[in-house]
């Protein structure tokens, strides 16, 4: 099962991802954590990554799907993937639909982590303070804040249209969120065929 989760900076994704993660046996898939393993490897996507981000420019959709194509093909992606941050557009959606289709893949669900944005707030200022975090953390993250709704309500839709979507309240704590996920997951699995089951 192949899952995108889906929220706002400080929703808990993250945190939710590493829980299914180490309980399913679902891969975590950031494609930051990834372009980072890639340049640091030298391999020939990190090489054609780096230099354009050393260009100031943002790395190309084709490169960074390559590397997403790579990880799906290993072992550790054969239960599934959880997709965090990623896709950010719709060309990124389409193309990401086009590489898992030819594995036989396809996203089986969009989890929509939704949490109020004064809550984000609050748990970015509570952050600062416990981490010593500089003063401009918060008007840091509401530019990220800014920017997540921007991709949101471009890429969101192209899924709501596929009905998958399936909102989470990230307003609960941490073990009513793992809940509510589980669920759906589980429900997603049996509607899905047996080589997606969840065991």
């Amino acid at each position: 099962m192949d899952v995108i989760f889906f929220g706002p900076p400080g929703a808990g994704k993250g945190t939710q991802a590493k829980i299914i993660e180490d309980k399913y046996g679902l891969k975590q898939l950031s494609t930051g954590d990834m372009l980072r393993e890639e340049v640091n490897a030298k391999t020939d996507l990190g090489i054609e990554a780096k230099k354009q981000m050393d260009a100031g420019a943002l790395v190309p959709d084709d490169v960074v799907i390559g590397m997403i194509a790579n990880r799906i093909d290993s072992r550790e992606c054969a239960k599934g993937v959880i997709f965090d941050g990623f896709p950010r557009t719709v060309a990124q959606a389409e193309a990401l639909a086009d590489m898992l289709a030819k594995r036989g893949r396809k996203i089986n669900l969009v989890l929509s982590l939704q949490v109020e944005d004064s809550a984000l707030v609050k748990r970015i200022e509570q952050r600062a303070i416990q981490e010593g975090r500089s003063d401009d953390t918060v008007e840091t993250f509401k530019k990220r804040l800014d920017a997540y709704r921007d991709y949101a309500a471009k890429v969101l839709p192209h899924y709501n249209a596929q009905a998958i979507v399936k909102p989470v309240d990230g307003m609960r704590d941490i073990a009513d969120v793992t809940e509510q996920i589980e669920k759906i997951l589980k429900q997603g699995s049996s509607d899905s065929s047996p080589a997606c089951a969840m065991g």
